[in-house]
This record gives C-alpha cells, sequence and structure tokens, in this order.
C-alpha cells in the first residue's frame, strides 16, 4: 500500500561532480541556487561536492567522524541545513583532468567511494539529486550507493564515447538506478533519450525551476508504501510468539528440484522453522501437498508443527519472476507482470517479489518494478543463491528507499540449504496478520557455501541417472517419514 507523505519537507542531497570552488561551472552555480532556494522554503539540503582544498576536505572529514559518536549522530548534519543556508560537505580531494579540447574536464574524486558509501548508508535522506552522472565522478558514486530516491538532472548536450558507446548497455543499467530524469535543456533531453529512453523533464534553469524539481519529489515520495500498518493489529501480534520462517523454496513439483515434499517438511522441523512458503516454479501442487501434509502431521501431534503458505514462483513473458504467497489457484506462466501480479491480487493473495536485480537470471529490474509499484507487498532483500553479493545490496536500497516491507528466503532446491536465511517474526494467520507482522521481524542468516549446495543440486537433478533418482526420492520419504530427518 502506498501512503501519505509523512512531511511536507524533505532532506535532500545534491551532489556535483565538479569542485565546489569552480564557481564559474554552471553546473555548480545551478545547485548552488537550486539547493539555496531549497532550502529557504524548508527543505534540509546538503551539497556533496568534491574540492580542490585539502584542509575542507579534512575538516569535513572530522565533521563526518564527530558525527559517529555524538548524540544526533549523522542526523545532525541535517541540522540548519534549511532557511536558506544549504550544508557543503567536501567529500574528497579531486585532480582536475584536461580534455581532448584542452580545458579542464570532470574532476576525479580520490578516495571518494568509501566517503560516500558511509556517509549515504548512515544519512536518513528522502533524496539524492544527481548532476550529470557520468562515471568516473562523486555523482556516479553517490548513485551507486544511494539509499533514497534518485534524481538525475543532465545538463551539457554532449556526446561522451565513452559512455554511449564503448560501455552503454553498463550505463544504461546503472541509469535504471534513477527515480526520475531531468534534463536543463530540450536538446540534451534528446541527446539522452536517444543514447538512453527513458522520460526526460525539461527544466530549464529559470526562476520556476524550483517549483519543477519540488513538484518532482513530491511525485517520487507519493510512490513510498506506508509501512506504519495497522496499530490495533501490532499491539495483537505482540502478543504472540515469535517463529522462524523461510519464504522461499522449492520441492519436485518444480522442473528444476528433486526435494520430495515429505523430506522437505522434515528438514523444516529439523531446522527449526515454525513456517515456510512453499514456491514451486509454475506450479501450485507442492505447496498444496505440503500444506495438508503439515496438517495432517500437527492433527497426529507430530513434533515441530509447520505452517505452509501457499505460494508460486511464476515466470512472466518478458520480465522475470514474481512469486505470489497466500494463492489457492495455480497462475500460468507467460502473463505479462501487470498481468501475474493482477491475478494474485484477485487471489486475495500478496505480491513478492523475488531475488530482484540479480542479472545473472532473468529478474525483476527497476524498468519491471517501477510500473508495479503500488502493487508490491513485500521484496526479497537477501537470497543466498544470489552468486553476486552487490546484487542483494541493491534490493536493500530499493527496499529503504520506496519503504517496501523486506523479506528473505533459501530458495532452496535441495533440503541442506532449507533456513540458511530466516525471518523472527510474529506468529501470524492469514496474509494481513502476516504482512503486519513482516513489518515487524528480523532477518537473520548463517554462512552457507553457494557452491556446496549448488552442487548437490546438479548431483540431484543432472548427473543421476532417471532410476537412481526414483530409488533415492524414496528412501528420503522413508527416512522423512519415519522422523529421521530426510535431508541426505
Amino acid at each position: 500500500m502506498v501512503g501519505p507523505m509523512a512531511s511536507p519537507f524533505f532532506s535532500i542531497a545534491h551532489v556535483t561532480p565538479y569542485p565546489w570552488e569552480a564557481r564559474n561551472n554552471e553546473v555548480n552555480a545551478h545547485v548552488a541556487r537550486l539547493a539555496g532556494e531549497l532550502s529557504s522554503r524548508g527543505h534540509n539540503v546538503l551539497i556533496l561536492a568534491p574540492s580542490r582544498s585539502p584542509e575542507r576536505v579534512r575538516e569535513s572529514r572530522r565533521e563526518l567522524r564527530a558525527t559517529k559518536s555524538g548524540a544526533g549522530g549523522a542526523e545532525s548534519l541535517l541540522e540548519s541545513a534549511h532557511g536558506g543556508a544549504p550544508r557543503v560537505i567536501a567529500i574528497g580531494e579531486v585532480l582536475d583532468v584536461p580534455s581532448s579540447t584542452g580545458r579542464l574536464s570532470r574532476a576525479l574524486p580520490v578516495d571518494v567511494a568509501r566517503t560516500l558509501e558511509e556517509l549515504l548508508a548512515r544519512l536518513p535522506l528522502d533524496f539524492v539529486h544527481v548532476h550529470e552522472p557520468f562515471a568516473p565522478s562523486a555523482s556516479s558514486t553517490a548513485l551507486r550507493y544511494s539509499r533514497a530516491l534518485n534524481v538525475g538532472s543532465f545538463h551539457a548536450p554532449t556526446e561522451r564515447v565513452l559512455s554511449t558507446l564503448l560501455a552503454r548497455r553498463f550505463v544504461e543499467s546503472f541509469f535504471g538506478r534513477l527515480d526520475a530524469r531531468i534534463a536543463s535543456r530540450p536538446d540534451t533531453a534528446e541527446l539522452m533519450a536517444r543514447h538512453y529512453p527513458a522520460d526526460y523533464r525539461i527544466v530549464a534553469d529559470d526562476p520556476n525551476a524550483t517549483d519543477e524539481v519540488e513538484r518532482v519529489y513530491r511525485e517520487l515520495a507519493a510512490r513510498r508504501h506506508d509501512t506504519r500498518g495497522d496499530p490495533a493489529l501490532r499491539r495483537r501480534l505482540s502478543r504472540r510468539g515469535l517463529i522462524d520462517v523461510d519464504l522461499h523454496m522449492h520441492t519436485d513439483h518444480s522442473h528444476d528440484c528433486e526435494t520430495p515434499v515429505e523430506v522437505l517438511l522434515a528438514a523444516a522441523r529439523e531446522a527449526g522453522l515454525g513456517a515456510i512458503a512453499v514456491t514451486d516454479h509454475n506450479e501450485i501442487s507442492g505447496a498444496l501437498e505440503a500444506r495438508e501434509k503439515a496438517a495432517q502431521s500437527g492433527a497426529r501431534g507430530g513434533r515441530g508443527r509447520i505452517k505452509v503458505i501457499v505460494g508460486e514462483e511464476v515466470k512472466t513473458a518478458e520480465q522475470g519472476e514474481v512469486i505470489g504467497l497466500f494463492i489457492e489457484e495455480k497462475i500460468p506462466r507467460g502473463l505479462t507482470m501487470a498481468d501475474t501480479v493482477a491475478e494474485i491480487k484477485r487471489q486475495g493473495g500478496l505480491v513478492y517479489v523475488p531475488h530482484p536485480f540479480d542479472r545473472m537470471h532473468a529478474v525483476p529490474d527497476y524498468e519491471h518494478l517501477l510500473p508495479i509499484l503500488g502493487d508490491v507487498d513485500a521484496i526479497e532483500v537477501f537470497n543466498p543463491r544470489v552468486a553476486i553479493g552487490s546484487f542483494n545490496e541493491e534490493a536493500v536500497r530499493f527496499a529503504a528507499k520506496y519503504r517496501l516491507v523486506a523479506g528473505a528466503g533459501s530458495d532452496s532446491h535441495v533440503a541442506q540449504g532449507l533456513g540458511s536465511v530466516r525471518i523472527r517474526m510474529r506468529d501470524f494467520d492469514g496474509p494481513r496478520e502476516f504482512l503486519q507482522s513482516l513489518m515487524d521481524a528480523e532477518i537473520t542468516t548463517k554462512p552457507t557455501s553457494l557452491v556446496y549446495v549448488q552442487a548437490l543440486k546438479f548431483l540431484q537433478t543432472k548427473a543421476t541417472p532417471a532410476a537412481a533418482r526414483r530409488a533415492s526420492r524414496e528412501r528420503r520419504v522413508r527416512r522423512a517419514t519415519r522422523g529421521g530427518g530426510g535431508t541426505t
């Protein structure tokens, strides 16, 4: 659910790639005017810029270190950054590099990445507004580490051979982190749209610029979710016990998994899980079977009662996968993302986005998520099967900027991987209580070997002949149903 804006004022960081001492620079002059006017309107505004002054950089870093032990923390940097007095922080010393025309080009920051990463992780910002975010620069680095809503301003209508030709695909993916794009001139908008298709709002550097930029901010802020939930429901759940939950796993009803339902349930009990979401690929029969068998075991007084959430990981036509939780009917693969989400909602289910931004696979990316943002109930911020950790980190940043409820799951295709990540949350009944409980949950992980679980998956699904797989399945089911665990 998208919620109302909590405050008419925002905390904003404007990032320029040029040393702040270059006040005759058109981009810096624009940043100074815009930041000053936004600050005078009551917004807390920081200007993050490289500097030619070693002393200014040292002073800024001393100031940043002081916020770690100070009572106000990083938020103290935003104090008195309104009333027409934006605060300037020198984020790194620069070297000016001569361009082919003989003029000084964008400054290359020295040791700026660590400063920006730490600063943007700690600052409670609503927006990071980057100017000319072409790499390598302070602006592109800020876009990499931002956990806020990102606005990009493009000023000069200049061809950039490295960005538009040699590294076009990388830059295009990188610019996908921008939630809004502004061009200061029509020819700049035309040039950018030709190389990096998107909607570029033209905002001329004139007396109306601040009104237009502020309008962009408010439109984006309105898309953030309201994670306050229902106070009465939160109080009721607070009297419930805590359970560990794994929200993403597969059975042999998935085409790429050989874990029988009985073995999965036994492994879940052995791992101490109180609830699991069974999310087979394009299939719901395994989840329904797991729920039924778990209920039968509970009715017989079996140890370690497991609550099963019926789910399905659905492959859309061209926009990656999405999970429906608390559904009762199979959703066919191959629909558009919008139609798949609509079907989950029709069944009264929850829309859960798995392993976003894992570009090693066909998964949802920014361009696919933004159109359905209002219907997303939760997003997977940690998946141990994601091979590159930065993809999980990107999911964390995306959840933070849009205030999405965070979830996690093992994505286990073998019983040994179950519970490698778990969510500690209050016990729940039904999707409404589940979502409220998830808002207040704690995600914990434990070290696991991706190579090990992937090798087991390969052995079970590819390397073992069909007859041997059938015999192994029967043995594992017998052990699981006798209470032996069944994880080998």
